[in-house]
């Protein structure tokens, strides 16, 4: 039995990539064109408005490449526009937040760098890109019409947010020994039987056990938490093609 020591899929899906460029500051307008208007076509426009801050169009489709980053979290059937859509205003939602807290919302760039080179040992698609090397993880990225500076510049906000949530939420949560024997013998134990596989004993899983819990109570503060900023973030959904499907059902947990 794998046990997930990562954040709960719930909290990943929503911070996988931190919002930045246009999703976090509102977008010029364009200059006027010298064409006439059978020869205008319209190339971006705005799908949501998020306080000050817009969401272009532009902005959902660059999401979407994003979601190569993560094809494990991300599936292709279930990278939509919409989807990408609500991470974005989650994400802008949360960033907002932090400014506010004064929280740092890049990291060094040793660390982001550190990060990226475990990622590329994660993406199942870079063994055949040899993403190890400078020309393959070029190469990576350009079939997934990625840049070096954008990925750079979202891992930095994602590890900047993953921070500020391990701060936020994690710091006051404390797992006592009844909670760890409970989850060992109703939960652990039950699902080993049912695989026909051996149950370690308790002392050996743990610290295991006690991560488990851990990040369970931080998915729960956390979502409880973002739904309490989309009540009050001031979120309007200008594309009436997203409109309909976003205002239907909440914005994306487990994706």
């Amino acid at each position: 039995m794998r046990v997930n020591r990562a954040i709960d899929g719930a909290v990943i899906a929503i911070l996988v990539f931190a919002a930045a460029g246009r999703a976090q500051t509102p977008s010029p307008q364009a200059p006027p064109s010298a064409a006439s208007p059978s020869d205008q076509v319209e190339l971006d426009h705005v799908v949501a408005m998020i306080g000050p801050n817009v969401l272009l169009e532009s902005d959902v489709e660059q999401e979407m490449h994003f979601s190569a980053l993560e094809p494990l979290q991300i599936l292709p059937g279930q990278n939509t526009p919409d989807q990408a859509l609500r991470r974005l205003i989650d994400r802008t939602l949360i960033l907002g937040q932090m400014k506010q807290q004064q929280q740092p919302t890049t990291t060094p760039a040793p660390e982001v760098e550190k990060s990226l080179a475990e990622l590329k040992k994660q993406i199942p698609d870079c063994a055949k890109f040899h993403c190890d090397s400078e020309q393959g993880w070029a190469d990576f990225l350009k079939a997934n019409d990625l840049t070096m500076e954008s990925v750079e510049t979202r891992w930095s906000q994602r590890i900047a947010i993953l921070h500020f949530i391990d701060l936020r939420f994690r710091s006051g949560i404390r797992i006592s020994q009844d909670q760890i024997g409970t989850y060992y013998q109703k939960t652990l134990v039950p699902a080993l039987a049912k695989d026909s596989e051996k149950t370690p004993p308790l002392a050996e899983v743990s610290g295991r056990i006690q991560e488990i819990l851990l990040q369970q109570q931080v998915s729960g503060m956390f979502e409880d938490w973002l739904s309490s900023l989309r009540d009050q973030g001031n979120v309007e959904i200008v594309d009436q093609a997203y409109r309909a499907d976003l205002e239907a059902k909440p914005a994306a947990g487990a994706q």
